[in-house]
């Protein structure tokens, strides 16, 4: 909308410019040079979004980054736990004044949880089995990679209401 206007109003200014008397420089020339100059200007916003896109893009996976490290669910952190007992088990710490998950609660986080993985490509294909009890979420099923095991306990523990995760999940 933004473009159409920025185009509409250098198109407008060069009719105004334009008289009957001005012989340097025909209606037709003037339209074009207005019309290229809208051009440009457009290339150069949509530069600048795709800057800022990319920027951004660039910050969630360096926060995403960072929560794996800070939860120690790097690949070989998962590898070592799958290897230690075959499950992983991270807590969360309960903020003061979150209340234990009620049967209700339990069915939301189950459901925020499905629809997480779900939503990410790298999950969605998976088979993973989500049960809640008082904010403990088991999860059950297989993934590709210890990755993949720890981007589905990170969604998981990015939940409200979850405290405790418990991943039984195995590499297939």
């Amino acid at each position: 909308m933004k473009k159409y206007l920025l185009t509409l109003s250098v198109l407008s200014l060069a009719l105004v410019g334009c008289s009957k008397k001005d012989d340097s420089a025909t209606f037709v020339d003037k339209t074009k040079a207005a019309a290229n100059t809208a051009v440009e200007k457009t290339k150069e916003v949509a530069r600048d979004v795709a800057d800022k896109t990319k920027e951004v893009a660039k910050d969630v996976k360096n926060a995403v980054s960072d929560k794996l490290t800070e939860w120690k669910l790097t690949p070989s952190d998962i590898g070592r736990d799958l290897e230690k007992g075959g499950r992983v088990v991270r807590n969360k710490t309960v903020a003061a004044g979150e209340k234990v998950a009620s049967v209700a609660d339990n069915a939301r986080i189950v459901t925020v949880i499905n629809a997480k993985l779900v939503g990410d490509s790298e999950l969605s294909a998976l088979k993973i089995n989500v049960d809640a009890d008082a904010g403990v979420v088991t999860l059950e099923g297989t993934a590709q990679s210890p990755a993949a095991i720890g981007k589905a306990i990170l969604l998981t523990l990015e939940t409200d209401g979850v405290t405790q995760v418990i991943s039984l999940l195995t590499v297939k």
